[in-house]
């Protein structure tokens, strides 16, 4: 669902992270260059006159992207070069719109997603949470297709090669969707939200074996707090199930597992493809579509089939609505996620991921009733809490 910090514990928010890791290296690139013509000086007399050419335009490239970037750069919510001037024009006011506008409009969905999945799963009592999930993943592929179609989007072809490449990153993507639907049903929104912190323990730990990452001394902290606030919040969980708390741990290291693996297989996807990148809405088309047959075979080994024949939920119009939106939706937090990324950028993006737990903990407690005490109520703050100290710890380590 870099480097600099983005939430591990989202499988909404994986794919921003390789968007931001394609960003940074541009950035490093451009950097380089530039590094390259200031040690040259200006332009050196002795150059070549093609080499010339090439060291000023881009030279000027730069400059001025660099202008562009004095105006639209809102990180901290202000411009970078013009900041004693009062930002009265038409495109800065678009632009800070944009900003605020494509907030808002990712914090809703990625709440709405949850709160809607809460409610088809418990409140209408559907036990059939694989057919969910395909019914999502249909109603994506259909959209993006239909997207591709009228030229407002552009995906990679998917050839034999990729898919074979992308194979076992997408059996992880469904059982990580599975076990979350799982999860869910059993577990109210809040205390899902505190243990999937846990998500990040597992994450780091694979970061340091696999990729030999080390992590500062406030990283460890705030992962420790996130343990502690998960074990704290169990134990004093008045709703406790245990079903729903193993489904979550699964949940837990399966999207654990997909965003290391993800990691792995990315750069060998981008080869094969014809274009030689991978774009976030290639990768949801891909992860999509692939979905489909093995969550079919799933519906069988799980005798979906024999529940979705029987139910009387699948003859109201209502509940038809509800889960066609949870489909809308679900794609929804794709693009708004990516539209706030690229107008803000990944320390902002990351801050209001982490701060926007703290609503979705608040409105799933009380739309659902769920009974809570202080003693529970103060362990999930806490760990909404480390959540953030978690999301500025990564970000002090990655600046």
């Amino acid at each position: 669902m870099g480097t600099r910090s983005i939430s591990l514990d989202s499988p909404d928010s994986l794919y921003e992270r390789n968007l931001i890791d394609d960003s940074d290296k541009v950035n490093r690139n451009e950097e380089r260059i530039l590094k390259l013509h200031e040690s040259n000086g200006v332009v050196e007399q002795t150059s070549s006159p093609l080499k010339r050419e090439v060291i000023n335009r881009l030279s000027y490239s730069f400059s001025m992207k660099s202008h562009e970037n004095d105006e639209i750069d809102l990180e901290g919510g202000k411009l970078v070069k013009d900041k004693d001037k009062p930002t009265r024009s038409k495109g800065v006011i678009r632009i800070q719109n944009q900003a605020l506008f494509s907030g808002i409009a990712y914090c809703i969905s990625s709440c709405s997603m949850i709160l809607v999945n809460k409610y088809v799963l418990s409140s209408y009592d559907f036990n059939a949470g694989i057919s969910l999930m395909l019914y999502q993943n249909f109603i994506s592929v259909i959209i993006v297709s239909v997207l591709r179609f009228l030229g407002v989007i552009s995906t990679e072809p998917l050839t034999w090669r990729l898919i074979k490449v992308w194979l076992p990153v997408n059996f992880i993507f469904v059982g990580m969707l599975i076990t979350s639907m799982f999860s869910l049903k059993y577990i109210n929104v809040a205390m899902v939200t505190v243990l999937k912190n846990v998500t990040n323990v597992i994450t780091a730990l694979g970061e340091m074996y696999l990729f030999q990452k080390d992590h500062d001394s406030r990283v460890w902290a705030a992962l420790f707090l996130m343990i502690i606030s998960a074990i704290s919040g169990g134990i004093t969980d008045l709703s406790f199930h245990a079903v729903g708390y193993a489904w979550q741990i699964l949940n837990c290291f399966l999207t654990a597992s997909y965003s290391l693996t993800l990691r792995r297989v990315m750069d060998t996807a981008k080869q094969v493809t014809k274009s030689g990148n991978l774009n976030e809405f290639s990768m949801v088309m891909l992860n999509n579509t692939l979905s489909l047959p093995l969550g079919l075979i799933l519906i069988f080994v799980f005798n979906e089939v024999d529940y979705l024949s029987r139910t009387p939920l699948l003859r109201l119009p209502t509940f038809w609505l509800v889960v066609t939106l949870s489909g809308f939706l679900g794609l929804a937090i794709s693009f708004t996620s990516m539209w706030f990324l690229h107008q803000t950028g990944a320390t902002t993006y990351s801050l209001v991921g982490s701060l926007n737990k703290i609503p979705l903990s608040v409105a799933g407690i009380l739309l659902f009733h769920v009974p809570t005490s202080l003693q529970n109520s103060a362990s999930i703050l806490f760990g909404l809490l480390a959540g953030v100290i978690f999301a500025r710890a990564k970000m002090r380590e990655r600046s």
